[in-house]
């Protein structure tokens, strides 16, 4: 099994590349994660991941930087690096430390999975196998292949999936795309058959229900994780979702 080390400042970032793909379909059997470029540091040369991802900039050091400093350990991990500045001078010293690829943020899944699988297959002398590539392009809400919503849904999809821990709001998504939100609205919903506020619902639910299902982190807990505040809120949705609460689902009632 491979291990792979995801390097980023904010919380959300690293939950959403952690959900981004499948990654036990790829053959990661551990995911570790770190906030700051001394815990990578440490992490890198303890673990010695297969592959790690850094943000370009983690507080006020620069990812490629640290992964300068990792090289003179001979260590044998492939790097990729995420940013949101899409500045050749970034992408230029990235280049020269020798890593995989440079993601613009947010990261593509689509081009994610491309530098993955070239990884396993050219560096790693894995193979991709037989794994169904269907289940892995196939959006756990919605039930379809990604490939057949347009390229703007998708956009959204991945902005739900890297954010949903904040108040990410159709409004908000909108903003960003400098389109008017009843508009946007209506496309998702045409294209989707469900509202915004409804999917990002279903995902969050999702998400809580993988939690509560493997891990024995309190309920509140998780329902911070995934974007509620409010308790009581999370536990009408919960159990409207699943006609269930969160202990009967956990076994515990």
């Amino acid at each position: 099994m491979y291990k792979l080390m995801i390097v980023d400042d904010e919380p959300q970032i690293l939950e959403g590349m952690k959900r981004i793909l499948d990654w036990n379909q790829y053959g990661f059997g551990r995911i570790e994660t770190c906030e700051t470029t001394e815990e990578a540091m440490t992490k890198v040369v303890d673990l010695q991941p297969d592959v790690a991802i850094f943000d370009v900039c983690i507080g006020k050091t620069l990812g490629y930087e640290t992964i300068s400093r990792l090289n003179e350990f001979k260590i044998p991990t492939k790097y990729i690096i995420m940013s949101g500045y899409s500045e050749f001078k970034y992408a230029q010293e990235a280049i020269r430390c020798g890593v995989k690829d440079y993601l613009l943020k947010p990261v593509e899944r689509t081009k994610l999975q491309q530098v993955i699988e070239k990884i396993i297959v050219e560096d790693l002398n894995g193979t991709i196998g037989d794994r169904n590539s269907e289940n892995l392009n196939r959006d756990p809400v919605l039930g379809v292949q990604y490939e057949h919503l347009s390229k703007l849904v998708n956009r959204i999809l991945l902005m739900i999936k890297m954010e949903y821990a904040q108040n990410i709001t159709l409004k908000s998504v909108a903003e960003r795309f400098q389109m008017n939100s009843t508009y946007l609205g209506q496309l998702f919903l045409k294209e989707t058959g469900m509202k915004f506020s409804e999917y990002l619902m279903a995902y969050r639910m999702l998400l809580a229900e993988d939690r509560i299902r493997s891990t024995e982190e309190k309920i509140s807990y998780i329902a911070f994780s995934v974007g509620y505040n409010n308790l009581n809120y999370f536990y009408t949705h919960f159990h409207s979702f699943f006609g269930k609460s969160p202990s009967e689902l956990r076994g515990k009632a």
